[in-house]
């Protein structure tokens, strides 16, 4: 049952400083282009072949 003492406030700080990060990401623009990748992939500008 010690490990519950430690255990759980450890937890609770790790899971804010997650949602801490997910805010902050937020908030600086992460997410903003969702369309962006889903049409990127369908575009023939750059190939997945090397250059020989």
């Amino acid at each position: 049952m010690e490990a519950l003492t430690y255990s759980i406030p450890i937890s609770l700080l790790l899971g804010g400083i997650g949602l801490l990060a997910f805010f902050w990401a937020l908030r600086r623009g992460q997410f903003d282009d969702p369309k962006g990748d889903s049409e990127r992939i369908l575009s023939t500008e750059f190939d997945d072949k090397p250059k020989s």
